[in-house]
C-alpha cells in the first residue's frame, strides 16, 4: 500500500453556498497582478533613492566659516580702503587646493557669497562699525587658517 500526502484542497475554505470558485479565481487574479506590479513597483522604489554624497572632511564646517569670513572681507575691505589683499582669489585658490566635489564646492562658494551679501546690507559705507568687523573678521580669519593647518594639514 502506498501513502501519499494529499494536498490541501482550496475548496476546503470556501463558502457553502456554491458560488466558492469565483473567489479562487479572483485570488489568483489577484496574485497574477501583485507579480505584475511587483517589477514597476520596484523601479519605482529605485528612482526615488536618493544619490550617495561623499562624507565631508573633518574641517569642512572651519572651510565654510572661513569661506564666509573672507567673503566679509572681500566686501569691506575695499570699502574701508585698507590693505590690498583679494579675499576673493585667494578663497579660490584655497577651493583648487583642496579639491572638493562639486557639493562641497558649492557649499564653500555659497558660503563666501553669504559672507559678501550678509555685509553688503548692512554697510553703505565705512563706519567705526565696519572697521571694527574689519578687524574681527581679520584675526578669525587667521585663527581659522591657523587651526585648519596645524589641525589638519598632512
Amino acid at each position: 500500500m502506498v501513502v501519499t500526502k494529499s494536498r490541501p484542497t482550496l475548496y476546503r475554505h470556501l463558502p457553502l453556498d456554491g458560488g466558492g470558485w469565483e473567489g479562487v479565481t479572483a485570488i489568483t487574479k489577484l496574485k497574477k497582478a501583485i507579480r505584475g506590479l511587483l517589477p514597476l513597483v520596484l523601479a519605482f522604489t529605485l528612482t526615488l533613492t536618493t544619490p550617495t554624497l561623499a562624507i565631508d572632511p573633518p574641517y569642512q564646517r572651519q572651510m565654510e566659516r572661513l569661506a564666509e569670513v573672507m567673503g566679509s572681507l572681500y566686501y569691506l575691505q575695499p570699502l574701508c580702503k585698507t590693505g590690498t589683499e583679494d579675499w576673493r582669489n585667494q578663497m579660490a585658490e584655497l577651493i583648487s587646493l583642496d579639491e572638493p566635489d562639486e557639493d562641497r564646492r558649492q557649499r564653500l562658494a555659497g558660503a563666501f557669497n553669504a559672507g559678501y551679501t550678509g555685509f553688503s546690507r548692512l554697510h553703505r559705507q565705512c563706519t567705526p562699525a565696519s572697521r571694527e568687523a574689519l578687524t574681527r573678521l581679520l584675526t578669525e580669519a587667521q585663527q581659522l587658517a591657523r587651526s585648519i593647518h596645524t589641525r589638519f594639514a598632512e
